[in-house]
């Protein structure tokens, strides 16, 4: 009962696996949330330490209240909360439609705010504080990005939204950070490079080249790139830092 719990969202593969991973790693329980609920139980599996998993819609509002509440029930405790669950697809911004931009607002963003508002009442109804971290994207920090118009505007808005959190809630002595990754090597980023290549009228390793070359350090990103830098907002050594959109990117993007 004294393990740290940790709630990780969209954590049924890619970087919410991978934060999982390196949060059970480093001695939390963890708590595997994915609207694929047998991703999540998946991940669960693989674990290195205790948890348990959750089929969560992030776009529902009482079901990430009742996973917050349960979680305090269960453990005693909601220590932290991941809001990593996020969509994306690609289109030119004039063909972009009205369902797809509300589908990419309504998981990116809306999820996001949900998920916080739940992990923020149970933490501030238990008392001990807590810490919130959003998976945001270099896509929040700027718009130099091709046939992502939904995505960018939703990821801005996490940014924003991570900004107004950590303010409010700082009297409640919880912490709310996001991360920022760049060109992440995960399936969602095999979608993209498909997307991206018919979009350019180029072939996918060419864009992958493309990232690769925008990328100073000369690599793309890993999903544990991402997880040790969500493990580093999570811990005491971040304890003063609160408000910020960590950049996890290799250099691709620098502010």
């Amino acid at each position: 009962m004294s393990e740290q719990v940790a709630v990780v969202t969209g954590a049924g593969a890619g970087i919410g696996a991978a934060i999982a991973r390196e949060l059970s790693g480093r001695g939390f329980t963890v708590v595997v949330s994915d609207i694929d609920g047998a991703g999540a139980a998946a991940t669960c599996a693989g674990l290195p330490g205790p948890g348990w998993s959750e089929a969560l819609d992030v776009t529902d509002a009482a079901a990430s209240t009742r996973l917050a509440d349960a979680v305090a029930e269960r453990h005693g405790r909601l220590d932290v909360w991941v809001s990593n669950a996020g969509i994306s697809h690609m289109a030119r911004f004039v063909e972009v439609t009205e369902a797809e931009l509300d589908r990419t607002l309504e998981v990116n963003l809306k999820g996001v705010f949900l998920c916080g508002q739940a992990a923020a009442r149970t933490m501030r109804r238990l008392g001990r504080g807590g810490v919130i971290v959003n998976t945001a994207s270099m896509a929040g920090k700027q718009g130099r990005v091709p046939f992502l118009s939904d995505y960018v505007a939703s990821k801005f808005g996490v940014v924003g939204l991570t900004q107004a959190m950590a303010y409010e809630l700082a009297a409640d002595g919880i912490r709310v950070n996001c991360v920022c990754p760049g060109f992440v090597a995960t399936a969602m980023q095999d979608r993209e490079l498909e997307w991206e290549a018919e979009l350019r009228g180029a072939t996918a390793d060419e864009v992958k080249r493309m990232w690769v070359a925008d990328t100073p350090m000369g690599r793309l990103e890993e999903p544990a790139d991402v997880a040790r830098a969500v493990a580093f907002l999570v811990s005491a050594d971040a304890g003063f830092i609160t408000g910020e959109a960590l950049a996890v990117n290799g250099g691709a993007f620098m502010d």
